[in-house]
């Protein structure tokens, strides 16, 4: 029976049940630290934070265009009448151009997405696209619902400091941040496919707080689902989601995830975000 397959990248930030649940495939971004470069999932978290805090020459590619190319092949010999391919912004990694090229030599019609976004909210779209999917919806109703949760996503990012995003070169405008006092802590958002700032708060416990209110805001009375995405999770997260949950009058799903490594990478091991997906 055919169908439309879903492909996206690492950085979607999917957890591997629900990617299994509902059979999206995900390509892997590559990582470098020092002269080992291999695909992001085969890192081990606590090594790669340790190698940012010490300075370590670390830095991050799209996939080659092969492993789109036989991962569109797989989709064919499997039924599919077409993949849709969503994908982190165009403005923040070569990722796209690498699935757009491998489209080009695909045996059947290929819809490379560009986000113009990451992290869960590109995680949000996949998986609305890959339900719709498994729906039995056509490419069209598939392509709708991603574009639906891009809409209506937003990201609200902490960081404890932008020197990892000034080391990565993708501060985008939010470079207007830096050489704020080390006490005074950022707090950031994509917007047009690149990083921007939102607003800053003194501490971090004030900049949480912040985070709080700013996904409350985003979410109004409209039903939602929230992720909060980290390094690795602790405490402070599940503080949050008590937080949220007091907050939220129409919360739907609240989920806690680990960041792709390669987001990790650039925003740094302190970072989090929360992921407001309304409407």
């Amino acid at each position: 029976m055919s169908h439309v397959a879903i492909v996206t990248d690492s950085t979607a930030s999917i957890p591997e049940q629900l990617r299994r649940q509902w059979d999206i495939t995900v390509i892997q971004l590559q990582l470098q630290v020092g002269d080992h470069a291999d695909a992001e999932n085969r890192f081990d978290r606590g090594a790669l934070a340790a190698a940012l805090r010490a300075g370590r020459r670390i830095s991050t590619n799209p996939p080659d265009p092969g492993a789109f190319f036989w991962a569109y092949q797989e989709a064919a010999s499997a039924g599919a009448s077409a993949v849709v391919s969503l994908h982190i912004s165009q403005r923040m990694s070569g990722t796209l151009q690498a699935a757009q090229e491998a489209a080009r030599q695909a045996q059947i019609p290929v819809h490379a997405v560009d986000s113009g976004t990451t992290g869960m909210s590109l995680g949000f779209a996949v998986l609305s696209a890959a339900r719709a999917a498994a729906a039995g919806g056509r490419v069209e109703r598939v392509l709708e619902a991603a574009h639906r949760r891009f809409s209506t996503s937003s990201e609200l990012v902490y960081v404890d400091t932008l020197e990892y995003l000034r080391r990565g070169g993708r501060i985008g405008s939010a470079a207007a941040l830096l050489g704020s006092a080390l006490s005074i802590k950022p707090l950031l958002t994509v917007r047009g496919g690149e990083v921007a700032p939102l607003t800053r708060a003194a501490g971090s416990r004030r900049a949480l707080a912040k985070l709080v209110d700013l996904a409350a805001e985003r979410a109004g009375n409209r039903p939602a689902d929230l992720a909060i995405s980290c390094f690795r999770p602790s405490d402070r997260e599940l503080t949050l989601v008590q937080r949220l949950r007091e907050r939220i009058p129409n919360l739907k799903e609240l989920s806690i995830v680990e960041a792709s490594t390669v987001i990790g990478a650039h925003v740094g091991p302190g970072a989090l975000s929360i992921t407001v997906s309304a409407g």
